[in-house]
C-alpha cells in the first residue's frame, strides 16, 4: 500500500553531495528552504522562530570557505524543535511570559549539527509544556498536518514533522518521551526515530528560564525523554543518529530475511483503530509472504499494562519536576526508588526476550491524525472503532519503548481512512537498547519490501 508524499525535494545527504559537488550552493540551498517556507507555512505555521537571515548570512560564509568532506551535513538547511535553545533565539516551550528571553548559548545537540556543517533555518512549534499529541499555543499559534490542515501533525514535535513532511526543510530534530517523534512522524507520513535513552545529549533542553538562572547548569538528561531525528528518508535519519550520538554505534550485517520479529497489535487496555490496524496487517502480510519471519505472541513480552503503570507515574514525577500531583500528593524518595527498580524490572525482561528476537513490530499510536482540539489529547478522547476511549490510552505504545529505554524507528506503511480523511499511517521498529542504527536498517528494509 502507498504513503502520501507531499514533496519530492532532496532529503539532507542528497543536498550535502549536490553542495559538495558544486551543482548547488550553500546560499542556494538556504534560499529555496527560505522560499518553500514563505510559501507553505502561513497555512501549517510549522517554523514558529524563524531565523532566516542569520541562516543566509552563514550559507554566504560557507560558499566562501573550503567544502568540508569531513561534515556530512555541509551546508543542509535544517530546522530544530523550539524547545532546544539556539543562540540569540527565544526558547518558550509555549509560554507567553518567555518570549523575549533570549537563550545565550547553543544546546550541546544544535553545537554538533553546525559543527556537522548544518545551518538552522528556525525552530519548530510546540504545544505548551510540550505535553500533547497537538501542537499549539497562545505564542506562535497552532500547526496543521501538511496531508490535512484539519488534522493535527501530532506533538510535542508537530512542528518538526510538518515542516519535514511538507518539503520546506529536509530534516529536523525533536524530542520524545511519549511519542513526541514517533507520532508526529506517524500522522505526517515521515520518519522518524526515538533513539535509545542516554544516547543523544538534551543539555541546552531546558525549561525557559532555567538556563538562564544564575549557577544554574544541566548536568544532566531528564529520565525517559530522547533527543530524536524526523526525515524522509532512513539514510538521513541514520545520519543525524550518529551526528547527535554521545559515542560511535555499532552495525550489524545481517538481513531481515535472517531476522526473527515479534509484531505486537494488540495490548491491554490499548485498542487499536481499524484505520490504523488495517495498514499494520497489510504490511506483516507482505512482510510474510515474501519469507520475513514474524511471530504475532510471546510468552516473553514483558507485561505491558503493569509497566505502563509505571510509566505513567515516572514520566508525571518527571515532566512536572517532582511537584505534587493534581490531587496534591507528591511523589517521595522511596517512591521513585521503586520506579527506578520497575524500570530496571522491565528492561532485564525486554533483554530477554531480544536473546530470542531482533525487533519487534508495532504502532506508534492507535490512532491516525487527529482533528484539531482546543483540549490537550491526553484530557480528552480518542475516537477508536467508533468507540470514545481515554485519550491517555494510546500511551501504551510510546511507553512500550520508552520506560525500558529502547530505541525505536518509525517508518511510513500506507495510508488510511479515520474519521472520513485518508492519512498516513506509521510503524514502530523496536530493538535492543544502542542498536539505533539497526533499527533503522530494519525500517529501511522493511520500507524497500513495502514500497520497493
Amino acid at each position: 500500500m502507498a504513503y502520501p508524499q507531499l514533496t519530492d525535494k532532496a532529503g539532507a545527504l542528497a543536498t550535502a553531495l549536490a553542495i559538495r559537488t558544486r551543482k548547488l550552493s550553500v546560499a542556494e540551498a538556504v534560499d529555496a528552504a527560505i522560499t518553500r517556507a514563505g510559501r507553505l507555512d502561513a497555512e501549517i505555521d510549522a517554523i514558529a522562530v524563524p531565523d532566516f537571515e542569520r541562516a543566509c548570512e552563514t550559507a554566504r560564509a560557507m560558499d566562501n570557505a573550503p567544502r568540508r568532506l569531513d561534515q556530512p551535513l555541509f551546508g543542509v538547511p535544517m530546522t530544530i524543535k523550539e524547545s532546544f535553545d539556539v543562540a540569540g533565539l527565544p526558547t518558550t516551550f509555549g509560554h507567553p511570559e518567555f518570549k523575549d528571553i533570549i537563550a545565550p548559548k547553543d544546546a550541546l545537540l544544535v553545537r554538533r549539527l553546525k559543527a556537522a556543517g548544518a545551518i538552522i533555518i528556525g525552530k519548530t512549534n510546540v504545544p505548551v509544556d510540550l505535553t500533547d499529541w497537538q501542537s499549539f499555543n497562545p505564542v506562535y499559534g497552532r500547526t496543521s498536518n501538511p496531508h490535512n490542515p484539519e488534522r493535527s501533525p501530532g506533538g510535542s514535535s508537530g512542528g518538526s514533522a510538518a515542516a519535514v513532511a511538507s518539503g520546506m526543510v529536509p530534516c529536523d530534530y525533536g524530542t520524545d518521551i511519549g511519542g513526541s517523534v514517533r507520532v508526529p512522524a506517524h500522522f505526517c507520513g515521515v520518519w522518524g526515530h526515538k533513539t535509545t535513552w542516554g544516547l543523544v545529549p538534551k543539555h541546552g533542553h531546558d525549561f525557559p528560564g532555567m538556563s538562564r538562572r544564575e549557577g544554574f547548569i544541566a548536568a544532566a538528561d531528564g529520565p525517559l525523554s530522547i533527543a530524536g531525528p524526523l526525515a524522509r528518508n532512513p539514510q538521513d535519519l541514520a545520519v543525524l543518529t550518529e551526528v547527535g550520538a554521545e559515542f560511535p554505534l555499532r552495525r550489524r550485517t545481517r538481513q531481515l530475511d535472517q531476522c526473527r520479529l515479534l509484531a505486537i497489535t494488540a495490548l491491554p487496555e490499548a485498542p487499536v483503530d481499524a484505520s490504523v490496524m488495517g495498514p499494520t496487517e497489510a504490511a506483516l502480510e507482505t512482510l510474510a509472504r515474501v519469507g520475513v519471519r514474524i511471530d504475532r505472541a510471546s510468552d516473553l513480552l514483558p507485561d505491558q499494562a503493569k509497566h505502563y503503570r509505571s510509566y505513567l507515574k515516572m514520566m508525571n514525577i518527571t515532566m512536572s519536576g517532582g511537584a505534587p500531583a493534581p490531587d496534591g500528593k507528591q511523589a517521595t524518595a522511596r517512591d521513585w526508588f521503586t520506579l527506578l527498580n520497575a524500570q530496571a524490572a522491565c528492561v532485564a525482561e525486554w533483554e530477554a526476550l531480544f536473546a530470542a528476537y531482533d525487533f519487534v513490530l508495532a504502532p506508534p499510536a492507535p490512532v491516525l491524525a487527529v482533528p484539531h482540539s482546543d483540549q490537550a489529547v491526553f484530557r480528552g478522547t480518542l475516537s477508536i472503532n467508533g468507540a470514545e476511549e481515554p485519550g491517555s490510552c494510546g500511551l501504551v505504545w510510546s511507553g512500550m519503548a520508552t520506560f525500558p529505554g529502547l530505541p525505536s524507528t518509525v517508518l511510513p506503511i500506507g495510508s488510511g481512512t479515520y474519521l472520513g480523511a485518508e492519512l498516513p499511517c506509521g510503524m514502530q521498529v523496536i530493538g535492543p537498547r544502542w542498536s539505533d542504527l539497526d533499527c533503522i536498517a530494519a525500517a529501511e528494509a522493511i520500507g524497500n519490501i513495502l514500497h520497493g
